[in-house]
């Protein structure tokens, strides 16, 4: 079962790959679900299925808005674009998208995205009459249904579901709630997230009188659901035959690609996780609390968070290993304050943890010797770290 990770520019590609990922997903300057993700250059797209490609992995780039007539030529030159650069699949959610797309015997799969909300199985077979080789799965089915999908499905269309990130108030994507409060559209990479913000109550009669509805001294926000994390399906998806697994995020940081990344290509690989073990790996990444979804058969009010804020026991990257080494030590670009000393955990691509003490005193790359350390900078050490290692601080009450 493949592992799909996001990347939201061509050093978070980098980073899925180093961490397991066994096919990227991302959008490029145009047609993409995140317009605020960094996105991807023609060229950076080019470099990235490059390296991809250097490591026997794939390339999924994301089509998936759903466009206005005056924009399909766009959609169609970008397709061909990106089919001459060696993209593995084009993701679409527009059914006219998947048509026109299909007339351009296209080198690169045909891959129908979550804003498609997929729910069943003859919505999955008639893609795959349209020329479509992978359907992602809604978010709303349960283990059960998929189980179903997947045995009618089975040699016809290959099927894909969302196992962790976050979650749109409406789960599968097709939600209107941006586009009326401030006029950027959710369905069009536009999401400002209003689901996140804290809302009150006014009743009609006693304008101005806002009424707080909370459960804490923080407030409620009612429209936020939590993170979705279903590792514990893996073995059952697996056995089912899905073929690939997805991780939401193309926003994130390159903390939450690896730490998840890691995470999920270990279950993957056979090591068994239980739930409470996984939130305690998990809940080092900021996150508003984890649930199942609808995975075990219905949501209810405990699968959605009382609080918009992030997880307070969440560790806190303070810098990474670079792939290059000065004068045979190991560089790391700083991401917070580092003093001398100082105690870390380590997160590295082939498994390996631990913690790393800094030296005393701490040398910069410009061979100056200090006591402490800020963002952007670069220290050396003597320890032969890999690349794309992660030091993290882990909170005392973690």
């Amino acid at each position: 079962m493949e592992l799909l990770a996001p990347a939201g520019d061509l050093n978070k590609l980098k980073w899925a790959t180093a961490y397991g990922a066994d096919a990227v997903y991302f959008g490029t300057e145009f047609g993409s679900l995140r317009n605020f993700a960094g996105n991807f250059t023609i060229d950076d797209a080019e470099a990235g299925l490059s390296h991809l490609h250097s490591l026997g992995k794939k390339g999924y780039v994301t089509l998936n808005i759903y466009p206005w007539s005056d924009e399909y030529q766009q959609m169609i030159s970008s397709a061909q674009a990106l089919d001459e650069i060696g993209v593995d699949a084009i993701i679409v959610a527009d059914f006219g998208v998947l048509t026109e797309l299909k007339k351009l015997d296209l080198k690169a799969a045909l891959h129908i995205s979550t804003q498609a909300n997929t729910t069943s199985y003859q919505a999955a077979l008639a893609y795959a009459e349209y020329g479509a080789k992978r359907v992602n799965l809604a978010r709303e089915l349960s283990i059960e249904k998929i189980q179903e999908i997947q045995k009618q499905t089975n040699g016809k269309i290959e099927t894909e579901a969302f196992v962790h990130g976050a979650v749109c108030f409406s789960y599968s994507g097709r939600c209107a709630i941006s586009d009326y409060l401030t006029g950027y559209g959710g369905n069009r990479g536009e999401c400002k997230q209003p689901c996140r913000w804290k809302f009150s109550l006014v009743e009609e009669k006693r304008p101005g009188e806002f009424m707080p509805y909370f459960e804490d001294d923080r407030g409620s926000y009612f429209f936020n659901s939590k993170d979705l994390a279903l590792f514990e399906y893996l073995p059952q998806l697996q056995e089912a035959g899905v073929a690939s697994v997805k991780l939401e995020g193309r926003m994130k940081s390159i903390h939450y690609i690896a730490s998840t990344v890691a995470f999920y290509r270990r279950i993957i690989d056979g090591e068994p996780v239980s739930w409470d073990n996984g939130l305690e790996e998990l809940n080092k990444l900021p996150n508003r609390g984890y649930s199942k979804g609808f995975m075990k058969g219905s949501v209810d009010k405990e699968d959605y968070s009382t609080d918009s804020t992030y997880s307070r026991s969440a560790s806190k990257m303070v810098g990474n290993v670079m792939e290059e080494k000065v004068d045979g030590r190991s560089v790391i670009e700083v991401r917070n304050n580092i003093f001398a000393g100082d105690k870390f955990e380590l997160l590295s691509p082939d498994g390996t943890g631990g913690t790393i003490t800094m030296p005393e005193p701490l040398v910069t790359i410009k061979g100056e010797q200090v006591e402490k350390v800020t963002n952007s900078q670069f220290i050396l050490l003597e320890q032969d770290l890999l690349p794309y290692s992660i030091l993290r601080r882990v909170p005392a009450n973690a």
